[in-house]
């Protein structure tokens, strides 16, 4: 304890989070001794679970973060995925001195790469930082261990995918406040120079009260994993969920539909704006382009509209259809002006308030990195993102929720469902909660039909 300011020192600070494991039953589970790698150096312990290409890029910005890192396990689903990540960090496509000196500090020999659904429980135990970055399904599992064995967090969004799933992070998130871990939440729009200040100014007032929101995630999509393509590098048939956590992104299970795993952001912007959660959404969607048996259960397009307490409302579009209009942004109509979009503001009568010039913004994903190691390196608890993330998660699954009933869903409905999207059982030979006809083709929700709460 630093005598001076009454703060942790920054190994004081990660090592009491670990006390909790490394003193532990949990710790003395594993054949590799989490307490082996809490040395008397300032060296902070990173470990990555979900090695794809999300979490491999993750795992090289924390690396970037602080001179003191250094990647000590990986864990993923699938041994494949783990030495492809370590390759593509190893041996980037373009690398700065920066870049160079973090590859130095990765040390993931063979025996600290894990594969299967429990490998992450190894990774924690060998970390003071933990790397979220798996589907988002598994998102509550693995951040309520992580919060249990004391560990400071930074986790992709979203963090469920579906209301029980939420439950459980806002138990965790309460937990990681009362243990003073800092936990940071991949909606990197929080960490982003432009975003900050147009917020804030919003928040001031200049453009008066907020009486109408538009959010878009708009684009022609993401990549397809073939159950064909597996099943020749395997030179087997692949079990159903085998193919389902390959082709993660179009099983609601895992993704939670595009609205959820991408469109977050723009929904998140809205809530930041309106300072609140929508109390409750109404909308539609379908899917009339991306139709084939790999696409799996999820919709290609959805329009929602999300009423917030005071009458206001945000309007929400999300598409991956090829060949239309793109858009990924936010804007805002206030009764004094407006924000057409990030790091805009205009008054009633067309007068400049801001317009922010991005030119030399820092990389709002090395940032949330760069702000979090900082933390820690001081020992300082300075980041809460837990709720935060599970609120805006939360909206999304609301959207999702209306345009998959076609009623108007109320945020304690959705709140209360006990819906729960995940298997009962994590093996590769169990059935996933959704299975194909004899066709290949899933079930697709149908409006005044399905069941969603």
């Amino acid at each position: 304890m630093d005598k001076l300011t009454g703060s942790l020192n920054r190994r004081d600070f990660v090592k009491s989070g670990a006390a909790a494991v490394v003193g532990g039953a949990f710790a003395s589970q594993f054949p590799l001794k989490a307490s082996a790698f809490y040395g008397v150096d300032d060296t902070i312990r990173v470990g990555l679970i979900g090695a794809g290409g999300r979490g491999t890029g993750a795992a090289l910005q924390a690396l970037k973060a602080a001179p003191n890192t250094k990647l000590v396990a990986v864990a993923d689903a699938f041994s494949d995925r783990i030495e492809e990540s370590l390759k593509n960090m190893k041996e980037p496509e373009e690398a700065d001195e920066a870049t160079l000196d973090a590859i130095g500090r990765i040390d993931v020999p063979g025996e600290r790469q894990f594969d299967g659904f429990d490998g992450y429980k190894e990774v924690i135990a060998l970390s003071d930082v933990v790397i979220l970055t798996t589907p988002p399904g598994f998102r509550p599992m693995h951040f309520e261990a992580a919060v249990d064995a004391g560990k400071q967090i930074f986790m992709e969004k979203p963090v469920a995918t579906d209301a029980p799933g939420i439950r459980r992070v806002l138990a965790a998130a309460q937990k990681a406040k009362e243990k003073k871990l800092n936990v940071v939440v991949g909606l990197q729009r929080h960490y982003q120079t432009v975003y900050r200040e147009w917020v804030k100014r919003i928040h001031e007032g200049a453009i008066g009260d907020i009486i109408l929101g538009r959010v878009y995630w708009n684009g022609g999509g993401v990549w397809v994993r073939g159950r064909k393509e597996y099943e020749e590098k395997a030179g087997r048939p692949l079990t159903e969920m085998e193919y389902q956590m390959r082709n993660w992104y179009y099983f609601n299970w895992l993704c939670g539909d595009h609205i959820l795993e991408q469109h977050i952001h723009n929904i998140d912007v809205g809530n930041w704006v309106k300072q609140g959660h929508p109390i409750s959404a109404q909308g539609q969607g379908g899917r009339q382009v991306r139709t084939g048996v790999d696409h799996g259960e999820i919709y290609d397009h959805h329009f929602v509209e999300f009423e917030y307490a005071d009458g206001s409302r945000v309007l929400s579009q999300c598409r991956h259809i090829p060949d239309c209009m793109n858009r990924v942004s936010e804007g805002f109509h206030g009764t004094s002006g407006t924000a057409p979009s990030p790091g805009e503001l205009y008054s009633a009568s067309g007068e400049t308030i801001l317009k922010h010039n991005r030119k030399d913004d820092p990389n709002p994903y090395q940032v949330e990195h760069d702000e979090l190691f900082a933390a820690i390196n001081a020992g300082e608890f300075k980041y809460a993102d837990a709720e935060n993330g599970a609120v805006a998660t939360m909206s999304s699954i609301l959207g999702r929720m209306a345009t998959y009933s076609g009623k108007v869903i109320t945020w304690e409905e959705a709140m209360a469902s006990e819906l729960d999207l995940m298997p009962q059982t994590l093996a590769w030979d169990a059935d996933p909660p959704v299975m194909p006809d004899a066709d290949g083709h899933y079930p697709i929700p149908i409006p005044g039909v399905s069941k969603v709460l």
